[in-house]
């Protein structure tokens, strides 16, 4: 990959240089450049891989900023630890249970790096870095990643249960597990805008396309639920899989906020933004997406500071060094 193209991701950077992350207790910096010194050649190497990855499944871009985003109340890379005998991981997890996808990118990845730099690049980077790639590669904005991010020793299947919120929660349940970890109703809402790329099984929003759903949400879009329900209904629904953004689904846009002012978000957590105090800026996002763009890339390094039980550079991304 040539480096122009590659230097055209951070051009739009942050002008802060450094973010707080708390790690079991202390507080570590994350900062730009991490890499410079000790793995220059961090971030060409991630873009190729998730270059590639998207080329041949231009889903996985949506899928690979999700890995980060359901690592994140944490950005730990507890996401990517397999089961062992001493704990359940989060890949089971009803967020994430035959969802999460990309896992063998991030190996690849991963495999490649600790060739070159061998134990210095953290997982956790990895997926911070592939997320931002994965947006760009989809027609979205570029921003500088702050990074240092250490790896978990653990997982917990119960935390990732509890944390990430569910695709049917209502506006006060997403507020407020945004809120647990410092994010704002402003961050909630841009954030969301990552739907406005990738699928979603119809076993996430069955229920709200049945018949006493649709009589009792009048800001509901009738054709597009009914569209919906003839999907769903022709297979099983633990496979069928919709896009969350129906019109531009594998273009990272301001679609999706338009999508939910016509009634047109696929998860009840979509649609939910439209009520009370987020209308404002759903509505404003859906009219200016330069406004969207610096929202979620403000909103991307704030939740990429959430750092929470790291502690080792990990060799192999799927557990934890012996």
């Amino acid at each position: 990959m040539a480096l122009a193209a590659f230097g055209s991701i951070i051009s739009n950077s942050t002008t802060s240089n450094e973010a707080e992350a708390c790690i079991d207790g202390a507080t570590i910096m994350l900062s730009f450049g991490f890499y410079l010194n000790s793995c220059p050649e961090t971030e060409p190497i991630v873009f190729s891989w998730v270059e590639k990855a998207v080329s041949d499944d231009p889903r996985m871009a949506a899928s690979l900023l999700r890995l980060h985003f359901h690592d994140c109340f944490g950005c730990d890379a507890s996401v990517l630890l397999d089961d062992t005998p001493n704990f359940v991981g989060e890949k089971t997890a009803a967020p994430n249970a035959n969802s999460l996808r990309g896992f063998e990118v991030i190996d690849a990845i991963k495999a490649d790096l600790e060739y070159v730099c061998p134990q210095t690049v953290s997982c956790a980077d990895i997926l911070a870095i592939a997320a931002r790639d994965s947006v760009v590669l989809s027609g979205g904005p570029g921003w500088e990643v702050q990074m240092g991010r250490k790896d978990s020793l653990s997982a917990s299947n119960t935390a990732a249960n509890n944390n990430i919120p569910g695709p049917n929660s209502d506006l006060s349940t997403l507020l407020s597990k945004f809120q647990n970890v410092g994010l704002s109703l402003q961050d909630l809402v841009a954030l969301s805008g990552a739907h406005t790329m990738g699928k979603a099984r119809c076993s996430t929003f069955i229920g709200r396309i049945n018949s006493s759903s649709i009589s009792n949400s009048p800001d509901l879009n009738l054709e597009y639920l009914q569209s919906l329900q003839q999907l769903c209904s022709q297979s099983d629904a633990n496979t069928t899989l919709a896009d969350l953004d129906h019109m531009t689904p594998t273009t990272f846009d301001n679609q999706y906020y338009v999508n939910l002012l016509s009634g047109e978000g696929l998860l009840g957590s979509d649609q939910a933004l439209v009520k009370d105090e987020a209308r404002g800026t759903v509505e404003s996002y859906a009219d200016d997406m330069d406004a969207f763009f610096e929202d979620f890339k403000r909103a991307m390094l704030k939740m990429g500071s959430l750092n929470g039980g790291g502690g080792e550079i990990r060799r192999n991304c799927r557990a934890v060094n012996s």
